[in-house]
């Protein structure tokens, strides 16, 4: 006695998603969730939150310096999300946000706070942005 055979119509074919492709998704989230933070953080130090003054103090960073600070990191936050589309913004955005990063890496040191662990994942995920979208264009 033979066995029944099923037949079913084949399934779909899986599409093979390209290298660029791939890291365009990574820099997509990437970029996205760092402009999150950035536009997050932008909205604090506009509005003069009370531990981001402190924090800017704690380092010595002029209380007249937080509008600029605050601008710099808006731009970054609009130029990581420009990139999605225009892949030379990304990059600069991303170039931009790295060095500020390592700024604020800079001063927490001179004035001897090693809390930077939030400040130097900062750093990498923007230099992460970078490098993904240089290998998406």
């Amino acid at each position: 006695m033979r066995a029944k055979q099923h037949w079913s119509a084949p399934g779909p074919v899986p599409v093979p998603i390209s290298l660029e492709s791939r890291m365009f998704l990574a820099y997509a989230i990437v970029g996205v969730l760092l402009a999150l933070a950035l536009a997050a953080s932008a909205t604090l130090t506009f509005s003069r939150n009370p531990a981001i003054v402190e924090s800017m103090d704690k380092v010595g960073v002029p209380g007249s310096w937080l509008p600029r600070l605050a601008a710099l990191k808006a731009a970054g936050a609009v130029g990581l999300l420009v990139g999605l589309a225009v892949p030379f913004i990304g990059v600069a955005a991303g170039i931009g946000v790295v060095l500020y990063f390592i700024g604020a890496v800079v001063f927490h040191v001179r004035a001897k706070d090693y809390a930077v662990a939030p400040v130097v994942v900062l750093v990498l995920l923007a230099a992460a942005a970078v490098v993904l979208r240089l290998a998406s264009a």
